[in-house]
């Protein structure tokens, strides 16, 4: 089997690509491309460090890497960390949280990416017209629902937080997370979680009167259980900045800085490190990502605490929900995972073509959502909010008109006018 990855110089593709080589798939061949051809030489020899016994090329056209390729993993961030970085500080500073994927940066990585993914979607299309797309580009939820739209690609959008959830949930209430089933719904990085399941019993009631053990869901406490238990739903980490805007904002402001800005610097460091030559590669690498993780979500929530990854977790994972994914498409094995997909009637309040993040059935023939039960008021009302904003953003993507640009930023919950949205465009997108 050949595996393409466009966004091949992205520094968590190692990662990836050691996880697929542990995949349960025969995995030969792994093609690199990316338009940053000295990262890419970099990230291909840490790749080939990572997965020895498979094949790696770092290639030098997208069409070299996606001809013979039975999957494609798109994980492209247009502009790299510093673009981020800017974002994120342009969004604090007009007094609206900032974060990558939601909000008014999330809406820049969206308009700067979704034209090339399209281009990409078109691409896959005609060269590997029967290859899975396989979407780990942010945001993921609008640029699945553009490649959707806007090409002919068999694509599916993958995210490793609603796993994350599922799995310490499961965790906390003593449960096989494997033997469970989960009642969850929502779009990506907007999700809940409103019941566990083994064996036809429900669980969660155990969590919504001890507050320590439902504390103990989340990695970051980012959540009061008291909130929680009124709601009678576990948010995904991301709801956090739909539910406490201004406390996430206010502990930015206060730390000087953002997720982005400390990432941009880890990433620097670590590409001039591998560059001198005097670092193990392998073991500079995994510091490099041990430090990106201890400060996940860490600057929100007002912590210094750093996060760590409990060793348990097996099943979640950036590098883990893209091998199952494989996995169960090529071996047909009907696992259920959360994925995002085309709605088709899922979620009756949303349109057919809208994507959205449910558990799947997966085998061959690619995810087909589970039936979802009638989703409470609240959660619906910001899932219909969100998706219309994120329609007209895919839709001012592809056409590129300014007046569309500000109507789609001024639909987003977290921007509060559209004179907001018109100043915060021209400084993200035409400064």
């Amino acid at each position: 089997m050949t595996i393409a990855i466009l966004g091949g110089a992205g520094v968590r593709v190692p990662l990836l690509v050691g996880g697929l080589a542990r995949a349960r798939v025969p995995v030969e061949r792994i093609a690199l491309f990316d338009t940053d051809r000295s990262r890419l030489a970099c990230i291909a020899d840490l790749a080939r460090r990572a997965a020895p016994g498979v094949r790696v090329d770092a290639t030098a056209t997208a069409e070299a890497a996606i001809d013979g390729a039975q999957f494609v993993i798109a994980s492209l961030r247009v502009g790299g960390a510093r673009q981020r970085a800017r974002d994120e500080q342009i969004a604090i500073a007009h007094g609206i949280v900032g974060q990558e994927t939601v909000g008014p940066a999330g809406f820049a990585m969206a308009l700067r990416t979704i034209p090339a993914m399209i281009e990409y979607g078109r691409l896959i299309a005609a060269r590997a017209p029967n290859a899975w797309l396989v979407n780990f580009t942010n945001p993921v939820s609008l640029v699945t629902q553009a490649v959707h739209q806007h090409s002919a690609a068999h694509v599916v959008g993958i995210c490793d937080t609603p796993m994350e959830l599922l799995e310490d949930t499961a965790r906390a209430l003593g449960l096989p997370a494997r033997e469970c089933r989960f009642d969850f719904f929502g779009l990506n990085h907007l999700g809940w979680l409103r019941e566990v399941y083994t064996n036809g019993e429900p669980h969660l009631h155990r969590l919504w009167d001890d507050p320590a053990r439902l504390a103990a869901v989340y990695r970051t406490p980012l959540f009061e259980p008291g909130e929680l238990a009124r709601v009678k739903l576990l948010p995904t980490e991301y709801v956090y900045y739909y539910y406490h805007p201004d406390r996430a904002l206010d502990a930015l402001r206060r730390s000087g800085t953002s997720r982005g800005a400390i990432v941009a610097d880890l990433t620097d460091a670590l590409f001039a490190d591998l560059a001198s030559g005097a670092v193990d590669p392998l073991a500079r690498y995994e510091q490099y990502l041990a430090a990106r993780d201890a400060g996940y979500m860490q600057l929100e929530a007002g912590r210094s605490t750093p996060r760590e990854r409990p060793e348990w977790a097996v099943l979640s994972g950036y590098d883990r929900i893209a091998a199952m994914t494989i996995e169960a498409i090529a071996g047909d094995q009907r696992l259920v995972l959360p994925l995002d997909v085309a709605n088709h009637g899922t979620l009756p309040f949303l349109a057919d073509d809208d994507i959205i993040e449910v558990p799947c059935v997966v085998g061959s023939l690619g995810p087909h959502a589970v039936d979802v039960p009638a989703v409470p008021d609240h959660a619906r009302e910001l899932m219909i909010a969100v998706k219309a904003y994120e329609r007209a953003a895919v839709a001012a993507a592809v056409s590129g008109r300014i007046e569309d640009q500000i109507e789609a930023l001024a639909l987003n919950p977290l921007v509060p006018s559209l004179d907001a949205a018109s100043a915060l465009v021209h400084a993200l997108l035409h400064p």
